[in-house]
């Protein structure tokens, strides 16, 4: 009995040691199956993941610069390029004697020799040490390293922006900084689609320099900046530009500033201001010279302000062109305060159109009044005052119209010839273009097209200001302003001139007027029966004694010049009926005490 219990224990023990020995299997069996789904899990499944971390790892993230897009004028001449350079940057795991390699490239590389060996004394994998550097600087240096056996510096292609035009235009332009952004004009405006996308590259160098093919995978490509056609035509630019420079020269003003636009479609054709800078050497530029006036600028525009009371007052039908405004002899006492006409002209009774031709300040008063403040003042801002004309360049202000609750009883008086109001040169050129286009004013364009698509961006009417039939009475008056009135300077022979002058006194910091100092202006268009071009040209305190300094003698010159020249670069036919070849200055224009 007892031998048979042994018996009967031992074969339990024995099958219960076998049960434990196949749970033990089963459960090793279980885990290498684990580990094996595993393996082929991470070889297979993961493959993109750890082989993306082993290169994060080992390989140094290489960025790839995308080509920021050029810039043209609207006939495909270059204004902003790219040209070819090489960034330098160091490998420190793999620089050996960092000051015997600073001792050989620092001359290439234009950098202090301490200071660069400072630099290479870094073990980080991937340090720029420079940027800009010509191609055949940067072939020389990595040959002179060959040379002595050095390594650690490595080179990556790259771009740096290039004006061919230097200062021409350079307002427009802008430039782009060492940090590869947009500053100031349309390299500001639109940097995020000159700029493109960049991309990158994972990439490792092995002990003798060369890169390890096997991380090269790791890449993004960059996707290229859009390239941009200007509305700009650079024969007017030039053209413009050479005649801003003379007016720098001859009369020695604070500033100046130019702008041609087409009327029928808002495009600027060419802009300027006095002084510029070389985009090229955004470094050296003095912030004055940086700044384009012709959008950040604000100033009394004087008498060529007057346009907007006479064709609103017509408009509604408060007079006609042939209505008689008593003019007071000169004089008129109003509001405690006596108003008078410029140049010692004592007007009797004077038309609507007269009013303009001769400039009467007392006359334009007595239209703005007939309106009343309210209706002058929605025509005010009608014409785009005191608001922004949504040019697509930066820095643009809106200029200075208070509305009439703020007026006193002489505002309207003295808004009515271009006093009390602040207005910016693009606002002023957008206003003669809405008469040259029948009452319409248009959106100022500068882009014309994009490369993408090769489309022309279509011309944008803001609003019509007035009919075109009051459109065509007003310039009607404006070429009489030009023929016997005060503009007789801004002729052009063989074309019919249409514009107005104005003379405004500076402000002071204290609100008062400088004695003796003017900004003068001269705006208009040509050929007036068919206008293809419009101006405005604003000559800041320009160097001329009192009695000369008016918009008639200093600025429509320089649209008479740039009109002539701009007249033989376009082709244009001389009209038989067009104005005089006579170029007399007017010698009206001689009383600076009100604004002319």
């Amino acid at each position: 009995m007892a031998l048979t219990q042994q018996v009967v224990q031992k074969t339990f023990t024995s099958a219960a040691f076998g049960k434990r020995i196949g749970l033990v299997c089963s459960f090793v069996a279980l885990i290498f199956t684990f580990f094996a789904f595993r393996l082929v899990d991470l070889q297979v499944g993961g493959h993109e993941k750890y082989s993306r971390l082993a290169a994060e790892k080992h390989g140094v993230k290489q960025p790839i610069a995308a080509m920021r897009g050029n810039i043209f004028d609207r006939h495909g001449e270059i204004l902003a390029v790219n040209v070819p350079v090489r960034t330098v940057y160091a490998d420190g795991t793999h620089i050996k004697d960092p000051i015997a390699l600073a001792h050989r490239a620092a001359p290439f590389l234009g950098l202090p020799e301490k200071e660069l060996a400072i630099k290479l004394a870094s073990k980080r994998p991937y340090l720029v040490i420079r940027s800009g550097i010509s191609e055949l600087d940067a072939a020389a240096m990595m040959r002179a390293l060959e040379d002595s056996k050095l390594s650690g510096l490595y080179l990556q292609p790259g771009s740096e922006r290039s004006y061919p035009n230097g200062k021409m235009l350079c307002h427009v332009l802008g430039f782009v900084d060492h940090s590869g952004h947009g500053v100031e004009g349309i390299e500001h405006t639109f940097d995020k689609e000159l700029a493109g996308r960049d991309g990158y590259r994972r990439i490792e160098h092995d002990r003798k320099g060369l890169e390890i093919v096997l991380y090269r995978g790791q890449e993004e490509p960059a996707i290229n900046g859009t390239n941009i056609y200007l509305t700009i035509d650079m024969g007017l630019q030039a053209i413009l530009e050479k005649q801003l420079d003379t007016a720098m020269e001859t009369y020695k003003p604070a500033g100046a500033t130019a702008i041609l636009v087409d009327p029928k479609t808002g495009e600027i054709l060419a802009m300027g201001s006095r002084p510029n800078y070389d985009p090229n050497h955004y470094g050296e530029a003095k912030p004055e010279e940086i700044r384009n006036r012709a959008v950040t600028d604000m100033y009394e525009p004087g008498s060529v302000f007057k346009v907007v009371a006479a064709s609103g007052a017509i408009n509604e039908g408060i007079v006609t062109e042939n209505s008689t405004i008593f003019c007071e002899h000169g004089a008129f006492l109003y509001g405690g305060k006596i108003l008078h006409d410029a140049h010692g002209d004592y007007f009797g009774d004077l038309s609507v159109r007269d009013v303009l031709v001769h400039s009467s300040n007392i006359g334009i008063a007595k239209i703005a009044m007939k309106m009343g403040d309210t209706k002058y003042y929605e025509y005010v801002r009608r014409f785009g005052f005191g608001e922004k004309t949504n040019i697509p360049l930066p820095g643009e202000i809106s200029g200075l119209v208070n509305s009439p609750a703020r007026w006193d009883k002489l505002t309207i008086t003295r808004m009515a010839m271009g006093q009390a109001i602040a207005a910016t040169p693009i606002q002023v050129v957008m206003e003669i273009a809405c008469i040259a286009n029948n009452g319409k004013l248009m959106v100022p364009q500068l882009i014309h097209h994009r490369d993408q698509d090769m489309q022309r961006i279509e011309p944008k009417v803001r609003r019509e200001i007035v009919s075109s039939k009051v459109a065509e009475i007003i310039s009607g008056a404006l070429i009489e302003v030009v023929t016997r009135g005060t503009a007789q300077a801004a002729k052009i022979n063989g074309f019919s001139v249409a514009g107005k002058t104005g003379t405004a006194q500076k402000i002071n910091t204290h609100g008062g007027y400088l004695e003796g100092r003017y900004i003068v202006s001269f705006a208009g268009y040509f050929p007036a029966e068919k206008p293809r071009i419009a101006g405005l040209i604003v000559i800041d305190d320009a160097r001329r004694k009192s009695m000369a300094n008016y918009g008639g003698v200093v600025a429509a010159p320089i649209f008479s010049k740039i009109g002539e020249a701009a007249a033989r670069y376009l082709d244009l036919l001389p009209n038989p009926m067009g104005a005089s070849v006579s170029k007399e200055n007017s010698s009206s224009e001689s009383n600076p005490n009100s604004s002319h």
